[in-house]
């Protein structure tokens, strides 16, 4: 993890955390080298492939087997860099200063005023931001080193948590559960194919995560499963 600490113009000591530039670099560099063997090694395949009549698939295999094998290494090479541009997108740049958390993610900022933000704390791979009525601000996948993290948060003050302050008020999630927002079963409802399809990080999964908590509902996973609880009104 990348960790820089500076004087920010009008705002005061900012850190900065984010991945070291090697280590996106490596990224890069593997998953070009793994693009190019797979290259490499399809177009072989598929001429093994076309000498079997029995084999499925004979036509794209007579395509690939068409292909030059520099074009299939490239190619391959070339996917494996857009794998990689993918893997770097999704990397979280956490940034703090005094009065406000700053962070981006797949392309999305996301700034919360100091006096918004109640705790941090870590659930699993991924960072969470909760305010004072016990919403979450932020939940998103984290693969920066969670002690820098913490340590970061606490140094400019803020309160890191050692675990979820909520996480007795979850209740596991049936269709019809009582005690939640009207509108919120439905969501809950829509939510739960797309969560046991693609995971929690999936953009309509987590898009239906933040409908929720318009309605005042947070929601947790824990293998495929939704967990709720509701938050409170503030002052």
């Amino acid at each position: 993890m990348r960790k820089s600490t500076e004087q920010a113009p009008g705002k005061g000591r900012e850190t900065v955390l984010s991945e070291p530039a090697w280590r996106t670099a490596c990224v890069y560099v593997v998953c070009a080298l793994v693009g190019a063997g797979l290259g490499f090694l399809v177009g072989p395949l598929a001429d093994w492939l076309v000498k079997l009549p029995w084999a499925p698939m004979q036509g794209p295999a007579e395509l690939v087997a068409s292909i030059p094998s520099p074009w299939l290494i490239t190619a391959g090479a070339l996917a494996g860099l857009a794998i990689g541009f993918i893997a770097h997108f999704e990397q979280l740049t956490l940034r703090l200063v005094d009065d406000r958390v700053m962070l981006n993610r797949k392309g999305r900022d996301h700034e919360f005023a100091r006096a918004d933000v109640a705790s941090a704390f870590r659930d699993g791979k991924h960072l969470v931001i909760l305010g004072h009525s016990g919403a979450e601000l932020f939940r998103e996948e984290c693969g920066l080193d969670f002690d820098g993290v913490a340590g970061a948060f606490t140094a400019h003050g803020y309160v890191w948590a050692g675990s979820d302050p909520h996480r007795d008020e979850f209740r596991r999630w049936v269709p019809g559960l009582s005690g939640l927002p009207e509108g919120a079963n439905a969501v809950l409802m829509a939510r739960a194919e797309p969560l046991k399809e693609k995971g929690p990080d999936a953009d309509d999964v987590q898009e239906l995560r933040r409908e929720l908590a318009r309605l005042g509902v947070v929601v947790r996973d824990a293998k495929r499963r939704q967990y709720v609880r509701t938050t409170q009104p503030t002052d």
